[in-house]
């Protein structure tokens, strides 16, 4: 029960590690290089928690899958270039929204669901499914937005998803289906080591923005709130009128409103620059409070 605390209560532990980044930027800026590795470790954490048995339901349930992953990464893209664009934003910070909305489904997103009520199974495999199209995705939404704008080595980054994302997502999946049992107390752990590691992303990300933040903070994250919001009514409305059910219809909210903004901070700062970063930092923060509330009021709405 206090790992489950620990790991629900990541917002609180996000909000506090930025404002230690703040006050202490040097404490944190060396760590820039270790960006990739929490992020793949995270990856490899969300491939030990998977079975065949959740590459299966994509057969078993095709509708909403292609439905959540066709508004993951036609909505999510799009809304960033608008916002962007109708904001104003410069081309670094333009270039780090339109990556956040070209990610793919985080993984707190199935803890989310989990706490609405919704339909954690099809969250799974929506966050499974999304996360393989990125390796494609990803960097080709990006040249396609962004490439206007700032140069976009779309064959790099593609690498960069393939080594951070499918292969450590793959020899999770290995290791979960030959050494099952021997890893149960490693998928116990996990959850809690995704949250710390997504943490001190964040708080390397705020260091390293430490002399722009004052400057830029207020209109990013106006920005970026408003992204959020996008993806939760489009991915929730969206199913309603093309007649799902509510259960069904919140679960593709949260797998669309809530992106692996980890992956869009990963690559801006390998490819563009920390400010970038900043986008995805902010969105990291804010996608899990909103998620958090929203599944907050849904899980009361159930159970009246």
């Amino acid at each position: 029960m206090p790992r489950f605390t620990l790991t629900t209560l990541f917002p609180l532990w996000a909000l506090a590690g930025s404002l230690l980044a703040w006050w202490q930027p040097g404490w944190f800026m060396p760590l820039k290089p270790s960006i990739v590795p929490l992020l793949g470790l995270v990856m490899l954490g969300m491939g030990m928690t998977l079975t065949a048995a959740n590459f299966l339901d994509v057969l078993r349930r095709p509708l909403p899958v292609l439905l959540g992953v066709s508004l993951q990464f036609l909505l999510m893209p799009f809304a960033a270039w608008l916002l962007a664009s109708m904001a104003g934003l410069p081309p670094q910070l333009a270039v780090g929204l339109i990556l956040v909305g070209c990610s793919p489904g985080g993984t707190a997103s199935n803890v989310i669901c989990y706490l609405a009520k919704g339909d954690v199974a099809l969250s799974i495999t929506l966050t499974t499914v999304s996360t393989l199209v990125a390796v494609i995705a990803t960097p080709l939404l990006t040249l396609l937005y962004a490439g206007q704008t700032v140069p976009v080595p779309a064959a790099d980054i593609l690498l960069t998803v393939f080594k951070i994302i499918f292969l450590p997502v793959l020899l999770g999946v290995l290791a979960n289906h030959f050494f099952h049992n021997a890893l149960a107390p490693a998928r116990r752990i996990f959850p809690l080591l995704s949250v710390m590691a997504i943490v001190l992303i964040i708080m390397i990300i705020v260091a390293l923005n430490h002399a722009s933040l004052t400057n830029v903070a207020a209109g990013v994250a106006t920005v970026v709130v408003l992204h959020n919001a996008i993806g939760l009514l489009g991915g929730y409305w969206v199913p309603r009128w093309l007649g799902r059910d509510k259960r069904e219809c919140r679960t593709l909210a949260i797998e669309v409103g809530m992106q692996n903004s980890g992956l869009a901070v990963a690559l801006a700062v390998k490819y563009f620059s920390a400010a970038a970063a900043l986008p995805g930092a902010l969105f990291s923060i804010w996608h899990n409070l909103s998620g958090s509330l929203l599944a907050g009021l849904w899980r009361r709405r159930s159970s009246q």
